[in-house]
């Protein structure tokens, strides 16, 4: 039997191995754009704070108008941020080490839930085009 014309592992693509698994610890639909509102929200000034565990906490929702809200550049319908108010979704994060909370007076994610790669972002936080 002949090799082939290019080889062993020629058809490896850069992009495909850099990208990490997605979505790990199986979270449901809502947990994800969950997840992925807290990310942004603590990337925002001033809406977040480091605590002395490590964790971000975060420490100003951002206020709907209408049937959406604004995260920094980027525009969210309400309806993917329903569960931000969800304490059965809170509940979920903590329990896979991606949040500490305190229903419903504090939330922060840990540098699990900071890093954890949700592959949604580009879906649910949206080019803001009225500002």
């Amino acid at each position: 039997m002949r090799p082939g014309l290019y080889g062993p592992g020629r058809f490896l693509y850069w992009n495909a191995m850099a990208q990490p698994k997605s979505n790990p610890a199986k979270l449901n639909a809502l947990q994800l754009r969950t997840l992925t509102l807290l990310q942004a929200i603590a990337q925002i000034p001033g809406a977040s704070a480091a605590t002395p565990e490590g964790d971000i906490a975060i420490t100003q929702f951002p206020h709907a108008h209408g049937d959406h809200f604004h995260l920094g550049d980027a525009m969210v319908s309400a309806s993917d941020a329903t569960g931000l108010e969800n304490q059965n979704v809170w509940n979920a994060l903590a329990r896979k080490g991606l949040i500490r909370c305190e229903w419903p007076h504090k939330i922060a994610l840990t540098p699990e839930g900071l890093a954890y790669y949700t592959g949604i972002a580009d879906q649910i936080l949206r080019a803001d085009s009225h500002h």
